[in-house]
């Protein structure tokens, strides 16, 4: 076993890992310059009391609960994390921040029927649903049909949604995840929203799922060449075979 799953393994340090990422996030955001574009649509919904489910890539998700704050909400924001022991900290990280979680995903695989439960169950309440359509192990920033499925069942739109901050360290992880550094500018961007019909067809529910795609890449990307980012491109055919097969290995192929 390596050192760092050994490390991983210790409650001890997993909430010491919680504590420490918690703190890191509030020191990026309290050192940063932050700005919004695009929320007041989202706003408007959370005024209304509407329903919806925000996605982002998995890259981006270290800043996302400030993204909620960004928008006024106060509404319960549940966020879809793997059941896996990564999932448990980064739950357990969230939580620190108010959002609570769902553990799980909305594919074939373990835990999927229970977590499509809980979601459809928050999103008749009222409430707004985090996810990822590409998480928790890929391939990177290629949407799964999960989250399309979720949104037709629950007869809700979906908002994507990005983060961005002119300093960063882009990790060599399978998503290459963002670690803001402090005192960046920092970019919360909206885009506008994408609704699904509940009578979709199998072909309608690629169709979106290509759409959703292909409005997350956009802008994300976009939002990254504004501040003058290198610009993050999508798993490329000789990923997407090995990634694939670490996501079914993991019974996590479906988001």
């Amino acid at each position: 076993m390596q050192w760092h799953k050994r490390i991983i393994r210790s409650k001890t340090t997993r909430s010491t890992l919680c504590w420490l990422a918690a703190t890191y996030v509030r020191l990026i955001h309290a050192t940063g310059r932050w700005q919004t574009k695009g929320g007041d649509l989202p706003a408007h919904y959370l005024t209304e009391g509407k329903p919806f489910i925000v996605a982002f890539w998995h890259q981006r998700l270290l800043m996302m609960p400030y993204t909620w704050r960004s928008v006024g909400g106060d509404r319960p924001f549940n966020m879809l994390i793997s059941a896996h022991r990564d999932g448990e900290i980064i739950s357990r990280t969230i939580a620190y921040f108010g959002p609570k979680t769902i553990a799980g995903s909305t594919g074939k695989g373990k835990g999927g029927a229970a977590a499509l439960r809980q979601i459809l169950k928050a999103l008749k309440a009222g409430e707004v649903i985090g996810m990822t359509p590409d998480g928790p192990r890929g391939p990177r920033m290629r949407a799964s049909d999960g989250i399309i499925q979720a949104a037709r069942m629950g007869n809700v739109p979906i908002f994507p949604l990005t983060y961005s901050a002119s300093n960063r360290r882009v990790l060599r992880s399978w998503d290459r995840f963002i670690l803001p550094l402090p005192f960046s500018r920092g970019v919360f961007h909206w885009g506008d929203p994408i609704h699904i019909d509940r009578k979709l067809d199998e072909a309608g529910v690629e169709a979106k799922r290509l759409e959703l795609e292909t409005a997350l890449t956009k802008l994300t990307q976009d939002t990254d060449a504004a501040l003058g980012l290198e610009i993050i491109p999508p798993a490329g055919p000789h990923e997407l075979a090995k990634q694939k097969r670490s996501a079914i290995a993991a019974g996590e192929a479906g988001k």
